[in-house]
């Protein structure tokens, strides 16, 4: 995979759509100090690059009835390639895991799990996750507050 060289315009680019996706080129361009030409020709080069991979919509968890955060250790039976791959094509399904992380580390996978309270989450805890393969345990940690999420202030 050939990896472009960014500069800090490319940089700026970048950082201001991770928090306003849907940015005009024209308001893009009077934030990073260019013209809308060149703003919009680095703005191509990074999608047809994949650097951008897409846009979404930040979607207030509270207004879903998602609110509620849990991160989960798992640790695996197994964890040679074949199991490695069914545990992350089972966890791709579960809609409530937002995220899923293969660790280095105590355990193998952290996962980052949304849903409306915690009775919903132990039902999906229950159902779901326990049930993935391989699984030998889970340790759940249930989040008081977020105080920073993803897209807020990037860091590059």
């Amino acid at each position: 995979m050939n990896q472009i060289k960014l500069d800090s315009f490319d940089h700026a680019i970048l950082r201001h759509l991770a928090v306003h996706g849907r940015m005009s080129v024209t308001e893009l361009a009077g934030h990073i100090g260019l013209t809308k030409s060149p703003t919009q020709a680095r703005l191509r080069r990074l999608e047809e690059h994949q650097v951008i991979t897409g846009y979404r919509a930040m979607i207030d968890p509270q207004q879903i009835d998602a609110a509620h955060i849990a991160f989960v250790e798992i640790k695996l039976s197994d964890t040679r390639e074949m199991a490695l791959r069914a545990f992350n094509e089972a966890a791709r399904k579960v809609p409530e895991i937002e995220e899923c992380h293969l660790i280095a580390g105590a355990f193998d996978y952290l996962l980052k799990v949304r849903s409306r309270d915690i009775a919903s989450y132990r039902r999906v805890l229950a159902e779901h996750i326990s049930a993935l393969p391989h699984i030998t345990s889970t340790s759940t940690h249930v989040v008081m507050e977020a105080v920073k999420e993803t897209g807020e202030h990037p860091s590059f």
